[in-house]
């Protein structure tokens, strides 16, 4: 009985070199929430942009062709990456949840904070690397006090450098680069945890 053998390419995860991987912690999930699939596409390097185009999107090879030459041209790569983050929401979303991540994304590249975001209740008394492991927005407390140092934490929309720093009692929300968000109340240090946490609608920042 004759063997027939079907060879696919790989696909380059966001970090352009290991193939997209869970595992690897470069990959874009197909459940994940709108603004965060796009957002994720315009993190990609343009060189990796033109593979994506390659192996995902449904434009023909002619339409991908002409639309290099015009970035090679001089025309801002970015509009190529915007359209493909909306190529890729849309499919799995909806046209309309590409919009609303698009705006979004605008929104933040200015500085603005998402109306959407993970809301947590966490125990007082911690210190900043330790709350911002608690919120999710870090994977370990040396990590949150490695993004104090680099200038990268903001409370309320002040960038913090105290490294030391105890938040008291009250309502914040604390962001981690340009993409992470957590509105966070901070219980009185002598109050008893209880954690709360309010799922993510479809299509919300991650």
């Amino acid at each position: 009985m004759p063997q027939f053998i079907l060879s696919m390419p790989l696909l380059e995860g966001l970090d352009g070199v290991e193939k997209m991987s869970k595992s690897k912690n470069n990959y874009i999930g197909i459940t994940e929430p709108a603004n965060s699939m796009f957002a994720k596409v315009l993190s990609i390097s343009d060189t990796l942009m033109w593979r994506w185009y390659e192996l995902l999107s449904f434009e023909s090879l002619e339409a991908i062709a002409k639309l290099q030459a015009e970035v090679a041209a001089g025309r801002n790569p970015k509009d190529a990456k915007v359209a493909l983050a909306r190529e890729i929401t849309t499919r799995v979303h909806s046209a309309a949840a590409a919009d609303a991540a698009q705006a979004d994304f605008e929104n933040r590249a200015r500085g603005g904070i998402p109306d959407d975001m993970p809301e947590l209740t966490l125990p007082g008394g911690q210190g900043i690397g330790a709350l911002l492991k608690a919120a999710g927005l870090v994977p370990s407390s040396s990590e949150g006090l490695r993004k104090v140092e680099q200038g990268g934490v903001r409370v309320d929309g002040t960038a913090i450098s105290d490294k030391g720093l105890k938040l008291p009692a009250g309502t914040y929300v604390l962001q981690v680069g340009k993409r992470q968000f957590a509105r966070v109340t901070v219980q009185p240090h002598d109050c008893p945890p209880s954690p709360r946490r309010r799922p993510l609608p479809l299509g919300a920042a991650a």
